[in-house]
Protein backbone atom coordinates (compact mmCIF):
# COMPACT_ATOMS: atom_id res chain seq x y z
CA UNK A 1 0.00 0.00 0.00
CA UNK A 2 1.39 3.36 -0.63
CA UNK A 3 2.17 5.57 1.91
CA UNK A 4 -0.34 8.66 2.47
CA UNK A 5 1.28 11.99 0.82
CA UNK A 6 3.46 14.15 3.32
CA UNK A 7 0.93 17.41 4.77
CA UNK A 8 2.71 20.32 4.30
CA UNK A 9 3.05 21.50 7.92
CA UNK A 10 3.15 25.41 8.80
CA UNK A 11 3.42 27.27 12.32
CA UNK A 12 1.50 29.60 12.92
CA UNK A 13 2.63 32.39 15.71
CA UNK A 14 0.25 34.84 16.64
CA UNK A 15 0.60 37.57 19.30
CA UNK A 16 -0.61 36.70 22.65
CA UNK A 17 -3.66 38.94 22.60
CA UNK A 18 -7.32 37.02 22.39
CA UNK A 19 -7.89 39.67 18.83
CA UNK A 20 -4.78 38.04 17.32
CA UNK A 21 -4.59 34.92 18.27
CA UNK A 22 -8.63 34.42 16.57
CA UNK A 23 -7.90 35.57 12.97
CA UNK A 24 -5.08 33.49 12.47
CA UNK A 25 -6.74 30.46 14.20
CA UNK A 26 -9.73 31.16 11.31
CA UNK A 27 -6.72 31.13 8.50
CA UNK A 28 -5.66 27.78 10.33
CA UNK A 29 -8.98 26.07 9.81
CA UNK A 30 -8.34 27.60 6.01
CA UNK A 31 -5.26 25.85 5.38
CA UNK A 32 -6.44 22.55 7.13
CA UNK A 33 -9.05 22.36 4.65
CA UNK A 34 -6.68 22.72 1.94
CA UNK A 35 -4.41 19.95 2.79
CA UNK A 36 -2.27 21.43 5.50
CA UNK A 37 -1.12 20.83 8.99
CA UNK A 38 -0.79 23.71 11.45
CA UNK A 39 1.46 23.64 14.48
CA UNK A 40 -0.23 26.45 16.22
CA UNK A 41 1.80 28.42 19.14
CA UNK A 42 0.38 30.43 22.61
CA UNK A 43 2.11 31.67 25.41
CA UNK A 44 1.81 29.39 28.09
CA UNK A 45 -0.31 31.56 29.99
CA UNK A 46 -2.58 31.89 27.38
CA UNK A 47 -2.38 28.07 25.97
CA UNK A 48 -4.23 27.12 29.70
CA UNK A 49 -6.87 29.55 29.35
CA UNK A 50 -7.91 28.23 25.81
CA UNK A 51 -8.04 24.76 26.74
CA UNK A 52 -10.01 25.44 30.15
CA UNK A 53 -12.58 26.78 27.51
CA UNK A 54 -12.08 23.81 25.48
CA UNK A 55 -13.24 21.58 28.50
CA UNK A 56 -11.66 18.78 27.45
CA UNK A 57 -12.67 18.69 23.49
CA UNK A 58 -10.09 18.29 21.28
CA UNK A 59 -8.88 20.84 18.56
CA UNK A 60 -10.07 20.74 15.02
CA UNK A 61 -8.00 17.71 13.00
CA UNK A 62 -4.86 19.15 11.36
CA UNK A 63 -4.08 21.72 13.80
CA UNK A 64 -1.70 20.85 16.97
CA UNK A 65 -1.67 23.16 20.03
CA UNK A 66 1.99 23.88 21.36
CA UNK A 67 3.48 26.70 23.91
CA UNK A 68 6.12 28.50 25.27
CA UNK A 69 6.92 30.59 28.01
CA UNK A 70 5.92 35.20 27.36
CA UNK A 71 9.41 36.10 29.48
CA UNK A 72 6.90 36.64 32.46
CA UNK A 73 6.46 36.64 36.06
CA UNK A 74 3.18 34.61 36.87
CA UNK A 75 1.49 37.63 38.12
CA UNK A 76 2.71 40.37 35.32
CA UNK A 77 0.31 42.33 33.83
CA UNK A 78 -0.30 40.85 30.53
CA UNK A 79 -2.89 43.65 29.19
CA UNK A 80 0.86 45.70 29.16
CA UNK A 81 1.32 45.23 24.95
CA UNK A 82 4.89 46.87 25.71
CA UNK A 83 5.92 44.94 28.57
CA UNK A 84 4.34 41.59 27.00
CA UNK A 85 6.28 42.38 23.79
CA UNK A 86 9.48 43.22 25.20
CA UNK A 87 9.77 39.60 26.69
CA UNK A 88 8.63 37.48 23.84
CA UNK A 89 11.48 37.28 22.49
CA UNK A 90 14.01 35.80 24.77
CA UNK A 91 11.57 33.81 25.82
CA UNK A 92 10.36 32.21 22.56
CA UNK A 93 12.92 31.85 19.95
CA UNK A 94 15.06 28.98 21.54
CA UNK A 95 11.60 27.18 21.55
CA UNK A 96 10.49 27.77 18.15
CA UNK A 97 13.57 26.94 16.95
CA UNK A 98 13.77 23.56 18.40
CA UNK A 99 10.13 23.02 17.14
CA UNK A 100 11.13 24.01 13.77
CA UNK A 101 13.74 21.65 13.08
CA UNK A 102 12.24 19.22 15.02
CA UNK A 103 8.98 19.11 13.26
CA UNK A 104 10.21 19.81 9.84
CA UNK A 105 8.58 23.02 9.40
CA UNK A 106 8.83 25.06 6.61
CA UNK A 107 6.86 27.86 6.91
CA UNK A 108 5.89 29.82 9.67
CA UNK A 109 3.07 32.60 9.79
CA UNK A 110 3.38 35.20 11.86
CA UNK A 111 1.86 37.79 13.85
CA UNK A 112 3.32 41.43 12.24
CA UNK A 113 3.58 42.38 16.01
CA UNK A 114 5.70 38.99 16.28
CA UNK A 115 8.50 40.31 13.39
CA UNK A 116 11.27 38.65 15.37
CA UNK A 117 10.64 35.28 14.01
CA UNK A 118 12.09 37.20 10.99
CA UNK A 119 15.30 35.93 12.39
CA UNK A 120 14.86 32.16 12.13
CA UNK A 121 14.93 33.34 8.08
CA UNK A 122 18.94 33.04 9.24
CA UNK A 123 19.01 30.67 12.07
CA UNK A 124 17.15 27.72 10.91
CA UNK A 125 16.36 28.61 7.23
CA UNK A 126 12.68 28.68 7.55
CA UNK A 127 10.63 31.25 5.27
CA UNK A 128 8.14 33.50 6.82
CA UNK A 129 4.93 35.25 5.85
CA UNK A 130 3.83 38.32 7.98
CA UNK A 131 0.00 38.23 9.28
CA UNK A 132 -1.85 41.50 9.83
CA UNK A 133 -3.80 41.65 12.73
CA UNK A 134 -4.97 45.45 11.54
CA UNK A 135 -5.69 47.24 8.60
CA UNK A 136 -2.90 47.92 5.68
CA UNK A 137 -3.73 51.36 6.54
CA UNK A 138 -2.62 51.12 9.74
CA UNK A 139 0.57 48.86 8.32
CA UNK A 140 0.86 51.55 5.71
CA UNK A 141 1.17 54.22 9.09
CA UNK A 142 3.67 52.00 10.80
CA UNK A 143 6.09 52.19 8.04
CA UNK A 144 5.77 56.12 7.92
CA UNK A 145 6.55 56.37 11.90
CA UNK A 146 10.37 57.10 11.37
CA UNK A 147 9.06 60.00 9.32
CA UNK A 148 6.72 61.36 11.59
CA UNK A 149 9.49 61.20 14.13
CA UNK A 150 11.74 63.57 12.11
CA UNK A 151 8.90 65.98 11.01
CA UNK A 152 7.88 66.11 14.88
CA UNK A 153 4.36 65.15 15.19
CA UNK A 154 5.64 62.52 17.98
CA UNK A 155 8.25 61.75 19.90
CA UNK A 156 10.40 58.77 20.95
CA UNK A 157 7.86 58.28 23.93
CA UNK A 158 4.16 58.76 21.79
CA UNK A 159 3.66 62.29 23.10
CA UNK A 160 2.49 64.24 20.59
CA UNK A 161 4.57 67.68 19.08
CA UNK A 162 2.50 68.44 16.40
CA UNK A 163 -1.09 67.80 16.16
CA UNK A 164 -2.09 67.63 12.95
CA UNK A 165 -4.37 65.10 10.73
CA UNK A 166 -2.28 62.68 9.37
CA UNK A 167 -3.42 60.64 6.03
CA UNK A 168 -1.58 58.77 3.28
CA UNK A 169 -3.68 59.13 0.28
CA UNK A 170 -7.12 60.61 -0.20
CA UNK A 171 -8.68 56.69 -0.19
CA UNK A 172 -7.65 56.03 2.96
CA UNK A 173 -8.32 56.97 6.38
CA UNK A 174 -7.15 60.05 8.20
CA UNK A 175 -6.15 60.45 11.64
CA UNK A 176 -5.26 62.93 13.98
CA UNK A 177 -1.77 62.86 15.44
CA UNK A 178 -3.36 62.55 19.06
CA UNK A 179 -5.04 59.26 17.64
CA UNK A 180 -2.05 57.46 16.24
CA UNK A 181 -1.65 54.02 17.77
CA UNK A 182 2.01 54.80 19.32
CA UNK A 183 0.29 57.50 21.80
CA UNK A 184 -2.17 54.81 23.62
CA UNK A 185 0.07 51.42 22.85
CA UNK A 186 1.52 50.58 26.42
CA UNK A 187 0.81 51.76 29.84
CA UNK A 188 3.48 53.55 30.42
CA UNK A 189 5.88 56.30 28.93
CA UNK A 190 8.42 53.80 29.16
CA UNK A 191 6.40 50.97 27.71
CA UNK A 192 5.57 53.18 24.15
CA UNK A 193 8.91 54.02 24.06
CA UNK A 194 9.78 50.36 23.98
CA UNK A 195 7.39 49.97 21.72
CA UNK A 196 7.93 52.51 18.93
CA UNK A 197 11.75 51.39 19.56
CA UNK A 198 10.54 47.78 18.33
CA UNK A 199 8.86 49.16 15.80
CA UNK A 200 11.55 51.34 14.28
CA UNK A 201 13.95 48.44 15.16
CA UNK A 202 11.94 46.10 12.75
CA UNK A 203 10.60 47.84 9.74
CA UNK A 204 14.12 47.56 8.27
CA UNK A 205 13.68 43.93 8.67
CA UNK A 206 10.09 43.34 7.08
CA UNK A 207 11.15 42.99 3.63
CA UNK A 208 12.74 39.30 4.76
CA UNK A 209 8.93 38.32 4.74
CA UNK A 210 7.71 36.36 1.51
CA UNK A 211 4.47 37.89 1.49
CA UNK A 212 2.01 40.11 4.18
CA UNK A 213 -1.16 38.08 4.82
CA UNK A 214 -3.92 41.12 5.52
CA UNK A 215 -7.57 40.32 6.91
CA UNK A 216 -9.20 43.18 4.79
CA UNK A 217 -10.31 42.64 0.94
CA UNK A 218 -8.93 44.36 -1.98
CA UNK A 219 -12.35 46.76 -2.79
CA UNK A 220 -11.87 48.23 0.38
CA UNK A 221 -7.59 48.93 0.71
CA UNK A 222 -6.14 48.27 -2.75
CA UNK A 223 -3.97 51.94 -2.22
CA UNK A 224 -3.07 50.84 1.26
CA UNK A 225 -2.41 46.73 0.56
CA UNK A 226 -0.15 49.25 -2.42
CA UNK A 227 1.90 50.41 -0.47
CA UNK A 228 2.77 47.52 2.10
CA UNK A 229 6.78 46.58 2.09
CA UNK A 230 6.39 43.45 0.60
CA UNK A 231 3.94 42.26 -1.56
CA UNK A 232 0.63 41.29 0.00
CA UNK A 233 -1.99 39.17 -0.23
CA UNK A 234 -5.37 40.43 1.35
CA UNK A 235 -8.21 37.03 2.20
CA UNK A 236 -10.68 38.71 4.31
CA UNK A 237 -12.83 38.91 5.85
CA UNK A 238 -11.56 36.27 7.52
CA UNK A 239 -14.74 33.57 9.29
CA UNK A 240 -14.83 30.85 11.64
CA UNK A 241 -15.72 27.60 9.33
CA UNK A 242 -19.58 26.71 10.48
CA UNK A 243 -18.39 23.19 10.57
CA UNK A 244 -16.29 23.63 13.63
CA UNK A 245 -17.77 23.63 16.71
CA UNK A 246 -16.77 26.55 18.92
CA UNK A 247 -15.14 24.20 21.73
CA UNK A 248 -12.70 22.91 18.63
CA UNK A 249 -12.25 25.72 16.93
CA UNK A 250 -9.65 26.22 19.85
CA UNK A 251 -9.04 30.46 20.29
CA UNK A 252 -10.71 31.68 22.70
CA UNK A 253 -10.02 33.01 26.37
CA UNK A 254 -13.70 33.18 27.55
CA UNK A 255 -15.80 30.50 27.29
CA UNK A 256 -18.64 31.37 24.43
CA UNK A 257 -22.20 31.31 25.54
CA UNK A 258 -24.45 30.17 22.90
CA UNK A 259 -27.69 30.84 24.96
CA UNK A 260 -28.02 34.15 23.58
CA UNK A 261 -28.13 32.68 19.97
CA UNK A 262 -31.59 31.44 21.38
CA UNK A 263 -32.33 34.43 22.98
CA UNK A 264 -32.25 36.26 19.32
CA UNK A 265 -34.15 33.97 18.04
CA UNK A 266 -37.35 35.68 20.37
CA UNK A 267 -36.55 39.15 18.65
CA UNK A 268 -38.12 40.70 16.04
CA UNK A 269 -35.79 41.39 13.13
CA UNK A 270 -33.59 44.05 13.00
CA UNK A 271 -34.53 44.75 16.69
CA UNK A 272 -31.49 44.28 18.92
CA UNK A 273 -28.35 46.61 19.97
CA UNK A 274 -25.50 44.26 20.07
CA UNK A 275 -22.89 45.55 22.27
CA UNK A 276 -19.18 44.60 22.17
CA UNK A 277 -15.88 45.73 23.06
CA UNK A 278 -13.03 43.02 22.36
CA UNK A 279 -10.83 41.91 24.73
CA UNK A 280 -8.68 44.67 26.12
CA UNK A 281 -11.54 47.70 26.40
CA UNK A 282 -11.64 48.44 30.24
CA UNK A 283 -14.40 50.82 31.16
CA UNK A 284 -14.59 52.58 34.90
CA UNK A 285 -17.60 52.37 37.22
CA UNK A 286 -18.85 55.72 36.19
CA UNK A 287 -18.89 54.90 31.90
CA UNK A 288 -20.01 51.52 32.80
CA UNK A 289 -22.72 53.23 34.54
CA UNK A 290 -24.04 55.54 31.43
CA UNK A 291 -23.60 52.85 28.91
CA UNK A 292 -26.19 50.48 30.97
CA UNK A 293 -28.36 53.78 31.37
CA UNK A 294 -28.23 54.63 27.96
CA UNK A 295 -29.25 51.17 26.09
CA UNK A 296 -31.88 51.04 28.69
CA UNK A 297 -33.03 54.79 27.42
CA UNK A 298 -33.24 53.19 23.45
CA UNK A 299 -36.33 51.45 24.36
CA UNK A 300 -34.75 48.45 22.16
CA UNK A 301 -33.90 45.09 23.24
CA UNK A 302 -30.05 44.77 23.45
CA UNK A 303 -27.61 42.07 23.61
CA UNK A 304 -24.23 43.19 25.69
CA UNK A 305 -20.60 41.36 26.31
CA UNK A 306 -19.44 42.40 29.76
CA UNK A 307 -16.00 39.55 29.74
CA UNK A 308 -14.82 39.31 33.60
CA UNK A 309 -12.21 41.96 33.39
CA UNK A 310 -14.45 44.07 31.62
CA UNK A 311 -14.51 46.95 34.68
CA UNK A 312 -12.88 48.66 37.05
CA UNK A 313 -14.41 47.91 40.65
CA UNK A 314 -17.31 46.60 38.79
CA UNK A 315 -18.64 43.22 39.78
CA UNK A 316 -21.15 40.49 39.72
CA UNK A 317 -23.39 42.24 41.95
CA UNK A 318 -23.60 45.39 40.15
CA UNK A 319 -24.47 43.25 36.73
CA UNK A 320 -27.22 41.03 38.63
CA UNK A 321 -28.67 44.34 39.87
CA UNK A 322 -28.76 45.59 36.34
CA UNK A 323 -29.96 42.48 34.94
CA UNK A 324 -33.26 42.40 37.50
CA UNK A 325 -33.53 46.51 36.42
CA UNK A 326 -34.23 45.71 32.76
CA UNK A 327 -35.02 42.22 32.77
CA UNK A 328 -34.30 39.52 30.43
CA UNK A 329 -36.95 40.38 27.37
CA UNK A 330 -35.19 43.71 27.45
CA UNK A 331 -31.66 43.01 27.39
CA UNK A 332 -29.48 40.81 28.05
CA UNK A 333 -25.90 40.53 29.54
CA UNK A 334 -23.52 37.62 28.57
CA UNK A 335 -19.63 36.92 29.37
CA UNK A 336 -18.35 36.18 25.95
CA UNK A 337 -20.42 35.78 22.42
CA UNK A 338 -19.95 33.88 19.78
CA UNK A 339 -20.03 37.82 17.87
CA UNK A 340 -19.73 36.14 14.16
CA UNK A 341 -22.65 33.86 14.55
CA UNK A 342 -24.27 36.70 16.64
CA UNK A 343 -24.05 39.77 13.62
CA UNK A 344 -25.01 37.55 10.86
CA UNK A 345 -28.35 36.75 13.24
CA UNK A 346 -30.93 38.99 11.41
CA UNK A 347 -32.38 40.34 15.20
CA UNK A 348 -29.26 42.48 15.00
CA UNK A 349 -29.82 46.14 14.02
CA UNK A 350 -26.22 47.33 14.76
CA UNK A 351 -23.15 47.14 16.58
CA UNK A 352 -21.99 49.58 19.22
CA UNK A 353 -18.34 48.15 19.26
CA UNK A 354 -14.62 49.43 20.02
CA UNK A 355 -14.03 49.30 16.18
CA UNK A 356 -10.84 46.39 16.41
CA UNK A 357 -10.12 44.97 13.09
CA UNK A 358 -11.45 42.11 13.74
CA UNK A 359 -14.85 43.14 14.73
CA UNK A 360 -14.65 45.73 11.60
CA UNK A 361 -14.26 43.39 9.36
CA UNK A 362 -17.30 40.92 10.76
CA UNK A 363 -19.60 43.92 11.14
CA UNK A 364 -18.79 44.51 7.59
CA UNK A 365 -19.32 40.79 6.44
CA UNK A 366 -22.61 40.46 7.89
CA UNK A 367 -23.70 43.64 7.11
CA UNK A 368 -24.41 45.60 10.18
CA UNK A 369 -23.79 49.35 10.88
CA UNK A 370 -21.68 50.77 13.44
CA UNK A 371 -21.61 52.50 16.10
CA UNK A 372 -18.14 53.48 17.11
CA UNK A 373 -16.63 53.87 20.13
CA UNK A 374 -12.74 53.33 20.16
CA UNK A 375 -10.67 52.84 23.40
CA UNK A 376 -6.91 52.50 21.98
CA UNK A 377 -4.31 51.51 19.49
CA UNK A 378 -5.59 51.09 15.60
CA UNK A 379 -8.84 51.49 16.60
CA UNK A 380 -9.26 55.20 16.10
CA UNK A 381 -8.13 54.62 12.05
CA UNK A 382 -10.60 52.02 12.19
CA UNK A 383 -13.30 54.44 12.93
CA UNK A 384 -12.18 56.68 10.00
CA UNK A 385 -12.50 54.23 7.72
CA UNK A 386 -16.07 53.26 9.18
CA UNK A 387 -17.40 56.12 9.00
CA UNK A 388 -15.45 59.15 7.33
CA UNK A 389 -14.65 57.01 4.11
CA UNK A 390 -17.05 53.76 3.94
CA UNK A 391 -20.17 55.93 5.57
CA UNK A 392 -21.69 52.70 7.34
CA UNK A 393 -21.41 54.22 11.05
CA UNK A 394 -21.67 57.01 13.03
CA UNK A 395 -19.11 57.75 16.19
CA UNK A 396 -19.87 58.55 19.74
CA UNK A 397 -19.21 61.66 21.43
CA UNK A 398 -17.66 62.21 24.60
CA UNK A 399 -18.55 65.18 27.29
CA UNK A 400 -16.66 67.97 26.46
CA UNK A 401 -15.76 68.49 30.19
CA UNK A 402 -12.37 66.95 31.74
CA UNK A 403 -14.26 63.86 32.36
CA UNK A 404 -14.61 62.72 28.61
CA UNK A 405 -17.93 60.75 29.70
CA UNK A 406 -20.09 59.20 27.18
CA UNK A 407 -23.80 60.25 28.41
CA UNK A 408 -26.59 57.89 28.53
CA UNK A 409 -28.33 60.67 26.12
CA UNK A 410 -25.71 60.74 23.62
CA UNK A 411 -25.87 56.85 23.65
CA UNK A 412 -29.90 56.67 22.98
CA UNK A 413 -29.85 59.56 20.57
CA UNK A 414 -26.64 57.75 18.45
CA UNK A 415 -28.58 54.46 18.49
CA UNK A 416 -32.06 56.06 17.10
CA UNK A 417 -30.25 58.38 14.93
CA UNK A 418 -27.90 55.11 13.10
CA UNK A 419 -31.33 53.23 13.03
CA UNK A 420 -33.11 55.84 10.98
CA UNK A 421 -30.92 56.61 8.34
CA UNK A 422 -31.78 55.12 4.91
CA UNK A 423 -28.36 55.82 4.06
CA UNK A 424 -26.49 54.51 5.60
CA UNK A 425 -28.46 51.12 5.78
CA UNK A 426 -28.13 51.07 1.74
CA UNK A 427 -24.25 51.89 1.94
CA UNK A 428 -24.01 49.43 4.78
CA UNK A 429 -25.43 46.43 2.20
CA UNK A 430 -23.62 47.63 -0.66
CA UNK A 431 -20.14 46.89 1.82
CA UNK A 432 -21.89 43.78 2.49
CA UNK A 433 -21.85 42.64 -1.51
CA UNK A 434 -18.70 43.41 -1.40
CA UNK A 435 -16.60 41.60 1.17
CA UNK A 436 -19.08 38.48 0.55
CA UNK A 437 -18.02 38.74 -3.30
CA UNK A 438 -14.56 38.62 -2.12
CA UNK A 439 -14.72 35.48 -0.73
CA UNK A 440 -16.72 33.57 -2.82
CA UNK A 441 -15.26 31.70 -5.32
CA UNK A 442 -13.40 33.56 -7.80
CA UNK A 443 -13.29 36.35 -5.67
CA UNK A 444 -10.35 39.00 -5.08
CA UNK A 445 -9.93 37.34 -1.40
CA UNK A 446 -10.79 33.78 -2.87
CA UNK A 447 -7.67 34.24 -5.48
CA UNK A 448 -5.76 36.13 -2.98
CA UNK A 449 -5.95 32.61 -0.58
CA UNK A 450 -4.97 30.29 -3.69
CA UNK A 451 -1.72 32.27 -4.14
CA UNK A 452 -1.18 32.12 -0.17
CA UNK A 453 -1.64 28.37 0.16
CA UNK A 454 0.70 27.63 -3.54
CA UNK A 455 3.13 29.94 -1.92
CA UNK A 456 2.93 27.75 1.43
CA UNK A 457 3.54 24.83 -0.33
CA UNK A 458 6.48 25.71 -1.99
CA UNK A 459 9.49 24.71 0.30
Amino acid sequence: MAAAPHRPRVMMLPFAAQGHVMPLMELSHRLVEHGFEVVFVNTDFNHARILATMAGATPAGGIHLVSFPDGMDPDGDRTDIGKVLDGLPAAMLGGLEETIRSRDIRWVVADVSMSFALELVHTVGVRVALFSTYSAATFALRMQLPRMLEDGILDETGNVRRNERVQLDSKMPAIDASKLPWTSLGKSPESRRAMIQSTLTTNPTLSLAETIVCNTFQEVESVALARLPVPAVAIGPLEAPKSVSSAAAAGHFWAQDEACLRWLDAQAPGSVVYVAFGSLTVFDAERLQELADGLALTGRPFLWVVRPNFADGVGERWLDGFRRRVGEGRGLVVGWAPQQRVLAHPSVACFVTHCGWNSTMEGVRHGVPFLCWPYFADQFLNQSYICDLWGVGLKVCADADERGVVTKEEIRDKVARLLGDEAIKARTVALKSAACASVADGGSSHQDLLKLVNLLREK
